[in-house]
């Protein structure tokens, strides 16, 4: 069973194409295999399938290593855009890909780069149903109140500037009770932001992950919220893991733009084949 590992600014998925896996990817499974200790590890996983619907070139579905499945990551689809370009699915190098978002339009502009059209960002959702139409709202997590903005890009996002104190943030035990507050029915994504400028600092907990050193949606949720509040549209996002930049439109048309690059390739052992197919 052949995979590949790459990742996107300390970003890491497994790759996998559809038509090699000898079982389903189930809950169980998913854990087991991005487990670092009992599986081959990492972030999450990345499953291609060729010629995805509305004739993209691939399916793109995203899982997390709590088992869940993700509507879209901007890291791990600018990782698996760049595989696309690499192993030579299109020779085009601007295409589009099927997600459970729906779709998402790469546009190569390197072997290691490329800028991606996300989709148009919302501050009404589903995700956020007893929402304002502007998105914005309150909570209490920590012992703390905090008011955040609600942005959706295909999947949820909760940003919260935090003008002092970001560094100190203890994201791991404030991150939980926000990812699965009663406001959020599919839980949430959380980022913590700051803004200089043209420059948003910011710290992600990704939700079925946990603190994160990057998230391209993260970065973008947190780059839309600074924007409402008066940020300009071009925006470079400071993550842990590097930078990426986002680009918004008047109607809140997103873009990314980044970097990514393989790290090894591998064949999973027979035994490990064969506990998983027993999963």
């Amino acid at each position: 069973m052949h995979f590949e590992k790459w990742q996107a600014l300390g970003n890491d998925y497994l790759i996998f194409d559809a038509q090699v896996l000898p079982w389903e990817l189930t809950p169980e499974r998913i854990k087991r295999i991005c487990d670092p200790h009992f599986g081959i590890g990492s972030d999450g996983i990345l499953l291609l399938r060729r010629h995805g619907e509305d004739d993209s070139v691939a399916e793109l579905r995203i899982f997390n290593p709590d088992g869940s499945e993700a509507e879209l990551s901007g890291n791990g689809a600018r990782q698996a855009a760049l595989y696309i370009h690499l192993h030579r699915w299109t020779d085009e190098r601007s295409f589009s890909i099927h997600t459970a978002s729906g779709p998402v339009r790469p546009t190569i502009t390197s072997e290691r780069t490329c800028t991606m059209w996300i989709g148009r960002a919302s501050t009404a959702s589903d995700d956020f149903p007893s929402g304002p139409p502007d998105g914005r709202g309150t909570l209490s997590a920590a012992g703390r109140e905090w008011a955040f903005q609600h942005v959706s890009l295909g999947n949820p996002q909760c940003a919260i500037e935090v003008p002092d104190g970001l560094e100190e943030l203890d994201l791991g035990a404030i991150g939980p009770e926000i990812e699965r507050h009663e406001l959020f029915p599919n839980r949430t994504n959380v980022s913590f932001f700051r803004v200089g400028g043209n420059r948003v600092r910011a710290r992600i907990f990704e939700r079925g992950v946990g603190e994160t050193l990057s998230s391209g949606t993260g970065a973008a949720g947190a780059a839309v919220a600074a924007h409402l509040r008066g940020a300009p549209y071009d925006l470079t996002v400071e993550l842990d893991g590097g930078e990426l930049e986002v680009k918004i439109s008047d109607e809140l048309d997103v873009q990314l733009s980044g970097w990514a690059e393989p790290m090894f390739a591998g064949e999973a052992s027979r035994e490990l084949v064969e506990a998983l197919g027993k999963l």
